[in-house]
């Protein structure tokens, strides 16, 4: 899964960020997304939304995260 161009993340000013379910309390492992209904979804560490988030395509963010939730990512080669 590649990131798209910063490009695609323009107009994310305002967006409503999620914290990942598996991301860990205050253990500082923190991965938020948002939702932009232009076919992205930008992610952001929590720990420094000032910088650039990365934008996935939205296709691409909904099979990376159901392939979390079964339990099938693939392993290193």
């Amino acid at each position: 899964m590649d990131p798209m161009s910063s490009s695609a993340i323009s107009g994310i000013t305002g967006a409503r960020w999620s914290k990942s379910s598996f991301s860990g309390g205050n253990e500082g492992q923190c991965v938020e997304f948002a939702r932009t209904g232009n076919g992205t979804v930008p992610v952001r560490d929590s720990k420094s939304p000032h910088l650039t988030p990365l934008a996935f395509p939205a296709p691409s963010w909904s099979a990376f995260t159901s392939a979390l939730r079964a339990d099938s990512m693939p392993g290193p080669e």
